[in-house]
C-alpha cells in the first residue's frame, strides 16, 4: 500500500476533501460548482469520476466540464465499469474530479481502492478534488455502527485525511436533510420510509453531523499548528505518545481505531504493540489467531500506526519497559477475557502496568466479536 504522507513534496498535486455528514449533504454538488468555477479561471479540470445517483440537480453541475471514460473490465461474465487512471495520467490535467473516495475498485483495477488510485494522481502531480462521506474513515467504524444499527464496508484510512491540502465540511441541518430525502432527491420514493426509520433517524444524524464539524476542526487546527510551527512562531510542546496493546483476540480492531482517534485529536505519534514469549510457535498452534494478528498489523499500519513486535517471556515487563523508554502518555488496553477470580489468582497485564506506571492515561475498551463485512 502507498505510503501516506502529512506533508506532499513539492511536485506532487494538492488535495482537496469535501466531507459530510451523510449522502445528500451536497457534497458533490459543491464539488462541481468549485470545479466549474476553477475551469472559468482557465483552469485545465477534467472529471475523473462522478456518481450523480440520478439526481438532477447534481447532473445538471456537470454542464460542459470534460469527463474522463471509465475504463471497462470483465468480471464475472460481465462487464463493470471503473475510473481510467492510466487515461487521466496520460491526458495530466492540472485539477481532475474524483467522487466516491471510499469505494473498492473491481478486482483487475490498477489499486484496490480509489484513494490509492487518487494517492497516484497526486504523485503524478495533478490536483485532486475529492468527496466522502464522515462514516467512511476507518476509526470512526464502531461509532456509527453502534449508533446506525449497519455495517459500513467501504473504509478510508483516517490517515489519509492527513495528507489533504483542504478539507471542505459540507454542512446542512438535520430537518433540511431528511426533507431532501422526503422529496426524493436522496433515495428513490419507495426508500425514503426506511431510510428515515433507520440511518436517517434524527439521532443518527446528529452523531455523524457532529463528527464530520469536529473531525473537520481538528484538521485545520493540526494544518495551522504545524504550519506556525514550520515558521518558527511558536515552540512545539512535547509531544504525547499512544500506545495500543495488541493481542490476537478478536475485535482488535476496536482497539487501534480508538488508539487512531486519540492519536488523531493529538496529533502525535502512536504505536501498536503486541508481545509475543520467546517460545510462541508464530501460530502453529492456533493459526486463526496468528492470522487475526498480522490483519491487525496490517489495519495498524494502514491507520498511521508504528508496528512493534517485542519478544519477552514476561508480557507486562515487556510493555511497562516500552512505555517507560518512549515515554508513552496514552495507553489503550483491551477489556481481559478472563474471570475475576483468575485475575485475582494471576494477576493481570493491565493492574500491573498502573501500578508501575505512572502519568499515564489508561482506556481499557470492550472488545467484542467484530461484525462481519459483506
Amino acid at each position: 500500500m502507498a505510503e501516506l504522507q502529512l506533508d506532499p513534496k513539492p511536485e506532487q498535486g494538492n488535495l482537496r476533501i469535501y466531507i459530510g455528514a451523510a449522502p445528500g449533504v451536497g457534497k458533490t454538488y459543491t464539488m462541481l460548482n468549485d470545479a466549474y468555477l476553477l475551469k472559468e479561471q482557465g483552469i485545465n479540470v477534467v472529471i475523473g469520476l462522478v456518481e450523480t445517483h440520478g439526481r438532477k440537480e447534481t447532473e445538471e453541475r456537470i454542464r460542459d466540464l470534460e469527463i474522463i471514460a471509465q475504463h471497462v473490465i470483465p468480471y464475472r461474465g460481465v462487464e463493470l465499469k471503473e475510473m481510467d487512471v492510466d487515461a487521466i495520467l496520460a491526458r495530466h490535467p492540472n485539477t481532475v474530479v474524483v467522487d466516491e473516495l471510499a469505494h473498492t475498485n473491481v478486482p483487475g483495477s490498477r489499486n484496490r481502492k480509489r484513494y490509492e488510485d487518487v494517492l497516484d494522481l497526486l504523485n503524478a502531480g495533478i490536483n485532486v478534488m475529492t468527496a466522502v462521506n464522515i462514516q467512511h474513515l476507518e476509526t470512526l467504524n464502531d461509532a456509527v455502527n453502534s449508533s446506525a444499527n449497519t455495517v459500513i464496508r467501504e473504509t478510508v484510512p483516517d490517515n489519509f485525511l492527513k495528507r489533504a491540502d483542504e478539507v471542505v465540511n459540507v454542512d446542512v441541518t438535520v430537518n433540511e436533510l431528511r426533507n431532501r430525502l422526503r422529496q426524493g432527491k436522496i433515495y428513490a420514493p419507495e426508500k425514503v420510509e426506511q431510510s428515515l426509520a433507520n440511518f436517517f433517524r434524527i439521532g443518527n444524524l446528529n452523531l455523524l453531523r457532529e463528527l464530520s464539524l469536529r473531525t473537520t476542526a481538528e484538521q485545520v487546527s493540526n494544518r495551522e499548528a504545524e504550519f506556525r510551527r514550520s515558521r518558527g512562531w511558536e515552540q512545539a510542546s512535547v509531544p504525547e505518545k499512544v500506545m495500543v496493546c495488541l493481542t490476537p483476540r478478536p475485535g482488535g480492531e476496536r482497539l487501534l481505531r480508538v488508539g487512531a482517534r486519540i492519536a488523531g485529536r493529538l496529533s502525535t505519534n502512536w504505536y501498536a504493540v503486541y508481545v509475543s514469549r520467546p517460545t510462541d510457535d508464530k501460530g502453529h498452534g492456533d493459526p486463526e489467531a496468528h492470522q487475526r494478528l498480522e490483519e491487525y498489523e496490517r489495519m495498524g499500519r494502514d491507520l498511521g500506526a508504528k508496528v512493534v513486535n517485542l519478544v519477552d517471556k514476561n508480557v507486562s515487563n515487556a510493555l511497562i519497559r516500552y512505555a517507560q523508554q518512549e515515554s508513552i502518555t496514552h495507553v489503550v488496553f483491551g477489556q481481559s477475557a478472563r474471570s475475576r477470580l483468575d485475575i485475582l489468582l494471576r494477576g493481570s497485564v493491565l493492574n500491573r502496568f498502573l501500578s508501575e506506571v505512572r502519568d499515564v492515561t489508561v482506556q481499557v475498551v470492550p472488545m467484542h466479536k467484530p461484525l462481519k463485512r459483506a
